[in-house]
């Protein structure tokens, strides 16, 4: 099952917002939370943490903290022994930089059943080492970075070539996500906190579409705190395993052209056309119906069009356009795919199922 997650600073933030922040989330169906030792600079900060946790735990949150080595050296704590970490109410570490590959088998048989998460967005051979020294796999786990700083997120090549590493290996996955309205992260630059970089500026929901769109990432987790009650309901409504594209409907469209778009099944043809997303089942419920023209501008990018009667063989027959197109006048335009999720269209794959749904 994919899972969403929110994160948690313990010195930003009243403890009463954090644990109201944890209650509205763990209402809108979020399991996971993200924290970071790394930045918890004084044992005020600690003390506040494992309050915290307490709560996380009460609400039966999956809590993952990073850490690093300089972590386990301040605290003068063995990768043998994760006691300390069990204690403080976590589920799992993070490891931000990890060790030599050795050390994280060895804390994978841990005694406490904590989950060791492994840094997806290296890029290098880390993973294939440690699963070289055989570790319960069953306790290796992976999560992408975020990045604060405008311009430093991951590529998309970057980001597709890591993650296959992980999924190719049976590894469960993670990455961020960034809320619009959250200020505040693990450090003082705030500029969001996204995986992908061309993510940063994009609707919370859009980049969600896009991660679980790659069948890559299995969990997501806002990176920022604090998202909006908006954003925490959208995520929750969003269905995590179709995509569904928002549509904006042309004043003379029909209801039954309505019908076609919203109400019945969508996939894409298998053999593909490198113009328009194909949806062909409707010329054949809708064959016996008429369909009059309107509409029949030259098709747009994100143009959703279906056929019209002029064209006797497809009318009915529902198109995405991936390019601009000249209209013989026989298709009409009957909505427009929002334009901040257009991108996904060029991610849809043959045989894909889909569904429109009214922005």
């Amino acid at each position: 099952m994919r899972k969403l997650g929110i994160s948690i600073y313990p010195h930003y933030g009243t403890e009463i917002e954090l644990v109201n922040y944890m209650e509205k989330a763990s209402f809108y169906g979020f399991t996971r939370m993200f924290t970071c030792l790394m930045s918890a600079t004084d044992e005020q900060d600690t003390q506040q943490l494992q309050t915290l946790l307490k709560k996380a735990n009460e609400l039966e949150f999956e809590v993952i903290a990073d850490v690093s080595p300089s972590v386990f050296e301040e605290k003068n704590l063995s990768y043998k022994d994760l006691s300390y970490f069990k204690e403080l109410g976590l589920s799992g570490l993070r490891l931000d930089l990890g060790f030599s590959g050795l050390e994280e088998s060895v804390m994978s048989f841990n005694d406490y059943g904590l989950s060791i998460e492994l840094n997806m967005s290296q890029g290098t051979k880390y993973l294939e080492n440690i699963l070289s020294y055989q570790p319960n796999k069953q306790k290796i786990i992976g999560c992408h970075n975020f990045y604060p700083r405008r311009y430093t997120g991951l590529s998309r090549e970057h980001f597709l070539k890591c993650s296959a590493q992980y999924k190719e290996n049976g590894i469960r996955t993670a990455a961020m996500i960034s809320s619009k309205d959250a200020a505040f992260g693990p450090w003082p630059v705030q500029e969001g906190l996204p995986t992908l970089e061309e993510h940063r500026f994009l609707s919370i929901d859009v980049q969600a579409k896009d991660f679980f769109q790659t069948n890559l990432i299995d969990d997501l987790i806002i990176g920022n705190a604090f998202a909006s009650e908006e954003e925490l309901k959208s995520l929750s409504l969003l269905n995590r395993y179709l995509l569904e594209l928002k549509v904006d409907f042309k004043e003379q469209t029909s209801q039954m052209e309505k019908e076609i778009a919203l109400e019945n099944p969508h996939f894409n043809r298998g053999d593909v056309s490198a113009y328009v997303i194909r949806s062909t089942q409707s010329r054949v419920l809708y064959q016996q119906h008429d369909f009059p023209a309107h509409d029949t501008d030259t098709i747009a990018r994100g143009s959703v069009t279906i056929d019209n009667s002029g064209y006797e063989r497809y009318k009915g027959e529902l198109h995405i356009a991936l390019s601009p197109m000249e209209n013989s006048g026989n298709t009409n335009i009957v909505a427009t795919v929002d334009k901040e999720e257009q991108f996904l269209l060029d991610q849809i794959h043959p045989w894909q199922k889909f569904k429109l749904i009214e922005k």
